[in-house]
C-alpha cells in the first residue's frame, strides 16, 4: 500500500494530466482526425495552471505550522518553590503554564494543567524537599502532562529528596534514592534536569536520561569577588573530596579535608583536620545543610587551629531543626547557599546569603530543548 503525502498527490496528479493529455491527442488523431478540426469555435483552450490545487498547497502549509507548533516549550511549576520557577520563566522569556493545585476535603492533592499542552515540549520545575505532598505534586504534574498528549515531559528537580538513603548498608533498610527514581520514571519522565545529588551515582538510579547540573560556578563567582586571603578550601569529610578539589582548582587555592565519624544520623564528631589552615581564609563547600551539625563543628574546629576566616557555602539549604541557631552561634563570616529550596523568612538570619541559580536551570532548559550540549555549560 502507498503512503500518499500532498507532494507525491501533486506529482501524480500532474504526471496523469500530462499522460491523459497525450493519449486523448493520439486517440482523437487516430478517430476523428486533428483535435483542431472538430473544436467548437465558441470553446476556450484553458491554460494549464502550475498549481492544480491551491487550496490543497495552503492546507499543506497550515499543516507544517502546527507540526512545528508541536515542539514549542511549555513551562510548569508546583507550589514547593514558585518564585524561582518564576524567575527562570523571566530568564527564558516564556510565561509559566496555568495550574489549578487544590486540596480535597481529607488533604489529597488535586492537579490540573489548564492550558493545552498536546504536542508541547513541557518542563515542570519542582523540588522534592519535605513534606511528601511536594514530590507527590511532582508526580501528579508529570502524570498531567503525559495524558495530555505532550510530546516530551522533563522534570526540572533543583533539589532531589530522599537522596541520602542510596544504599543498603543496614540491616532491613529501604534505598529511598532508588525508589523515588523509579516514582519519577514511572510517571512519565522522558529525561530529568536535576541539581547537586546528595552522591553522583543517584544518575544511574534512573532509567532514562539525566542532565546532572552544579551550582559550583555560582559560588565560584562570589568567591572571586571576595579576594581571599591565601585560601584553602575544606572538605567536610573525605565523601566530599573531589568536590572541595573542584573548588580549589577554580580559586586557586589549596585544599584540606576534615576527618570526621557520624555516630548516628544527623550529629557529627570533629577528629581531625589534614592540611594546613592556619593564618588563612578556609572556604567549606557541602551539598547540602540540614541541621548544620557537621558545618558547625568544622568551623569550631578550623578556628581552634588558628584560621584567619571561615567561609560555609551550600547548594540546598534546608535548615532543619537547631541549624539556624548553631551557625548563628558559630564564628563564621557568611555562609553561602542557593535557591533552589525556598526558605521561609524565619529560617534567614544575618549571615546567609542566597545566590540565585535560576539562569543556570534557565541554560539548561534552553539546551536541552534545543538538542545542545548541557555539559558545555560547565565547561
Amino acid at each position: 500500500m502507498r503512503l500518499w503525502t500532498a507532494e507525491s498527490w501533486f506529482e501524480s496528479t500532474r504526471g496523469n494530466e500530462a499522460v491523459s493529455g497525450k493519449q486523448s491527442a493520439v486517440s482523437g488523431e487516430g478517430r476523428r482526425g486533428p483535435l483542431t478540426a472538430h473544436r467548437s469555435p465558441l470553446t476556450v483552450p484553458r491554460s494549464p495552471s502550475p498549481n492544480p490545487l491551491p487550496g490543497l498547497y495552503f492546507r499543506a502549509i497550515a499543516m507544517a505550522q502546527i507540526s512545528l507548533s508541536r515542539s514549542q516549550m511549555l513551562l510548569l511549576s508546583g507550589s514547593a518553590n514558585r518564585a524561582l520557577a518564576e524567575e527562570v520563566a523571566e530568564h527564558l522569556g516564556q510565561p509559566l503554564c496555568q495550574v489549578t493545585l487544590r486540596r480535597f476535603a481529607d488533604g489529597e492533592l488535586f492537579v490540573k494543567i489548564d492550558e493545552n499542552v498536546r504536542g508541547r515540549d513541557v518542563y515542570i520545575i519542582q523540588p522534592t524537599n519535605p513534606p511528601a505532598e511536594n514530590i507527590i505534586e511532582l508526580l501528579l504534574l508529570m502524570d498531567a502532562a503525559r495524558r495530555a498528549s505532550a510530546a516530551r515531559v522533563t522534570p526540572v528537580i533543583p533539589y532531589f529528596g530522599y537522596a541520602r538513603q542510596d544504599r543498603k548498608d543496614q540491616p532491613r533498610v529501604a534505598i529511598s534514592a532508588k525508589l523515588m527514581a523509579n516514582m519519577v520514571t514511572r510517571a512519565g519522565a522522558d529525561r530529568v534536569l536535576a541539581m547537586d545529588f546528595h552522591q553522583h551515582q543517584l544518575q544511574g538510579f534512573f532509567d532514562l536520561p539525566v542532565d546532572h547540573l552544579y551550582a559550583a560556578p555560582a559560588f565560584v563567582n562570589h568567591y572571586r569577588q571576595k579576594q581571599l586571603h591565601d585560601p584553602v578550601v575544606v572538605a567536610p569529610d573525605v565523601g566530599s573530596a573531589k568536590m572541595a578539589r573542584g573548588f580549589a582548582k577554580r580559586l586557586n587555592a589549596s585544599l584540606a579535608i576534615i576527618d570526621k565519624r557520624r555516630p548516628s544520623a544527623n550529629v557529627a564528631e570533629v577528629l581531625n583536620v589534614v592540611g594546613e589552615v592556619e593564618g588563612r581564609d578556609c572556604l567549606i563547600p557541602d551539598d547540602m545543610i540540614d541541621t548544620a551539625g557537621t558545618m558547625s563543628e568544622a568551623v569550631h574546629a578550623l578556628k581552634r587551629l588558628g584560621a584567619r576566616k571561615v567561609y560555609c557555602c551550600a547548594t540546598h539549604a534546608l535548615l532543619s531543626g537547631p541549624a539556624v541557631e548553631r551557625l548563628n552561634n558559630a564564628p563564621i563570616e557568611e555562609l553561602a547557599v542557593t535557591n533552589t529550596i525556598a526558605i521561609p523568612p524565619e529560617r534567614q538570619f544575618g549571615k546567609l546569603r542566597i545566590l540565585s541559580v535560576a539562569g543556570l536551570l534557565a541554560k539548561a532548559i534552553g539546551y536541552t530543548h534545543s538538542d545542545q550540549s548541557v555539559s558545555s555549560l560547565f565547561d
